[in-house]
């Protein structure tokens, strides 16, 4: 049995308690700079921040007096003894959930998951979580994983993980949970929005390497590019892949659809190069916050690696954080039209500050801008040309008879004309990508009004 202080020793522990908090507290008394071993490296959106506090006074003893009464009648009343690390760590871990979704304390396995996680190789279902009314919400399913192939969908609440319900579970504890053996089965009871009752699905896990970068050829002369994060090396890459379409379209591209729904943002750097292989000059994002250190400014250097062909970005809820500041710093350059719905509105920026023992802190330490002066939080982008994903059913029309048919018709003075070759046979777009469609109708239709007039010279004018 542990310790338990009278009533008569309360006030002494309580001090004492006081005394220690006060001792450890940094914001009160420390006047030196945090270490450059403690300097802060940015998670996904932001560059290292070192914290030296404005306001070095004291913390408010009466609301420090509150803790010290809550901490000792939980050690005294509580009907589990509970050891004084876990009320402690419990405490840091409040302090930060009611400051905002995106900041968190980071024990020693989710700081792990976070540095690996920017390299794009963990362990896993291969989804994007967070938390929405005490369940698991999923961002977005990544990529050829094996949640994605289960047929998760980005906006399912998670409310039980095998038979543990969600509720009342840390993000990191459900995490856990979702982790284990690749090989492994788990099942998803997760609430989806237009399904009547809940839906039960069986993930297999296994290791998620993450490919954030991928593409092909839609049609001739036009890109495709699917980003489903943002990792160190997107951006480089991007350009790689850029280089292979062109080699294997055996010229420039006439148009390029970069593809970042349900992408959830990730590295900041990351975004910025990718901006800047689109645009030739200008700013690309900026982050104020109230430290000096969190106001920044990202430009795009000289060149534009497609020499001004048609872009189209497409979105959707699911697109985040660095998602978004690449959509809406091409939206403000005027350099592609963006397309599909609105985005997710995630327009902070957290700072991952190491501690000991293995630990970190993910603090909200900044907002970002777009470079007109946006912020996106809690708004989004707004697509410039607004297309739901949709699954189309085509009408069939009645046979008509067309001028070829009628007896007796005109020829054309010009031949036959060559007949269509018959293309390999592949799945339409219209069927599988409704989105996608109408981007690649876009690209083609700016193509065709930036063709020259076609005019008919004096000698190939009938005379009559």
């Amino acid at each position: 049995m542990g310790f338990r202080p009278s009533s008569h020793w309360r006030p002494l522990w309580q001090r004492s308690l006081l005394i220690s908090l006060l001792a450890l507290s940094p914001f009160a008394y420390s006047q030196e700079p945090a270490s450059k071993e403690e300097a802060a490296q940015s998670e996904a959106d932001s560059s290292a921040v070192e914290p030296q506090p404005k306001n070095q006074g004291l913390l408010p003893i009466n609301e420090l007096r509150t803790f010290a009464d809550v901490f000792d009648r939980i050690k005294q009343a509580y009907v589990e003894e509970v050891d004084d690390k876990t009320l402690l760590e419990n405490a840091i871990q409040g302090m930060l959930t009611e400051l905002d979704p995106h900041s968190a304390y980071l024990k020693p396995e989710a700081y792990q998951d976070l540095q690996i996680n920017t390299t794009g190789e963990f362990g896993g279902l291969g989804i994007e979580v967070g938390m929405e009314d005490g369940f698991v919400k999923v961002i977005t399913p990544i990529d050829d994983t094996p949640a994605k192939k289960a047929g998760v969908e980005a906006g399912d609440l998670i409310i039980k993980l095998d038979s543990t319900p969600v509720k009342g579970l840390t993000l990191g504890d459900a995490v856990k949970l979702m982790r284990g053996k690749p090989g492994s089965d788990i099942i998803l009871t997760i609430i989806r929005a237009g399904v009547d009752k809940p839906l039960e699905i069986t993930v297999t896990r296994a290791v998620i390497t993450v490919q954030s970068v991928k593409g092909r050829l839609l049609d001739p002369g036009y890109g495709y590019v699917r980003l489903s994060q943002f990792q160190i090396n997107t951006g480089g890459d991007m350009i790689k892949l850029l280089a292979k379409l062109k080699k294997e379209n055996k010229s420039e591209l006439k148009g390029l659809v970069l593809d970042l729904r349900n992408n959830p943002g990730g590295v900041l750097q990351a975004a910025v190069d990718v901006t800047d292989a689109f645009i030739d000059d200008g700013l690309v994002v900026y982050t104020k916050g109230r430290l000096p250190d969190s106001d920044m400014k990202f430009r795009a250097s000289p060149g534009d690696l497609l020499n001004g062909v048609p872009i189209v970005v497409l979105v959707n809820g699911g697109s985040a954080s660095a998602s978004e500041i690449v959509a809406g710093a091409l939206q403000d350059h005027s350099r592609a039209v963006i397309m599909g719905t609105t985005s997710f509105g995630k327009g902070s920026v957290q700072t991952v500050l190491p501690l000991h023992n293995n630990r970190a802190l993910k603090l909200t330490t900044a907002r970002y801008y777009t470079p007109s002066g946006r912020s996106i939080q809690a708004q989004g982008i707004e697509p410039d040309i607004k297309v739901e994903n949709a699954h189309l059913t085509k009408v069939e029309e009645m046979s008509r008879v067309k001028e070829r048919d009628l007896s007796g018709h005109l020829e054309n003075p010009e031949g036959e004309g060559e007949k269509d070759a018959k293309a390999p046979k592949k799945q339409d777009l219209v069927d599988t990508d409704y989105q996608l469609y109408e981007a690649l109708n876009l690209l083609k239709a700016l193509n065709v009004l930036k063709r020259p007039a076609a005019t008919a010279s004096e000698s190939t004018i009938p005379k009559t």
